[in-house]
């Protein structure tokens, strides 16, 4: 992370979107299948949807055997404002999830990271961190906004799914000034769980 006053590329059309606070509104409850998504992984460049890691199979992909693997996700929505501006409260939470990387592969879960900078600056993000987890641009906050995450000061919120193999939500964190993002360690109890 490069400490910096500039504050170049700060004021932007996103910025101004989600400038006004808007409390986060997610009600969806625990065991209702997450809303479907396609997002760019800024590390490879391809495309990837929910539902190349939870859900059920379809029909014709069932039926060629076609070998998908289904586990759990834990999707961690995150707040970077640009390649130099991180969320003081988000950044800690992005470095223990990369380095605990492993201990969610290790359950049999993938995590999926997503950020609401555009494909360039997410690119420089995760190079300067070193991710090791996918990391998915949502430039127009369209994901963030249908999981109703809520928004201020220039970004939307934080907060944190964890998806069972068939796509149903079995845990929810939601942005809070006294606990802005679910540590670690209770993710990873949640997947023991479940």
């Amino acid at each position: 992370m490069v400490a910096t006053n500039d504050i170049s590329g700060l004021l932007s059309e996103r910025f101004v979107k989600n400038l006004f606070p808007i409390p986060p509104t997610n009600q969806f409850p625990m065991a209702m299948l997450a809303p479907p998504f396609e997002l760019v992984n800024v590390q490879t460049g391809q495309f990837v949807k929910l539902s190349d890691y939870v859900g059920p199979l379809s029909a014709g992909i069932a039926s060629a055997g076609i070998a998908i693997d289904r586990r759990p996700v834990v999707l961690a929505f995150t707040r970077i404002f640009t390649d130099r501006h991180y969320c003081p409260l988000c950044h800690p939470h992005i470095v223990a999830m990369n380095q605990s990387y492993e201990k969610f592969v290790q359950r049999g879960a993938e995590v999926l990271m997503i950020t609401s900078t555009d494909k360039s600056q997410s690119e420089i993000v995760a190079r300067d961190l070193g991710l090791k987890m996918p990391l998915l641009s949502d430039p127009t906050c369209q994901v963030f906004r249908m999981y109703r995450l809520g928004q201020a000061l220039g970004a939307p919120l934080p907060a944190q799914f964890i998806l069972d193999r068939t796509g149903q939500i079995r845990f929810r964190h939601l942005f809070s000034f006294l606990e802005p993002n679910a540590s670690v360690d209770r993710l990873l109890s949640v997947l023991d769980a479940i």
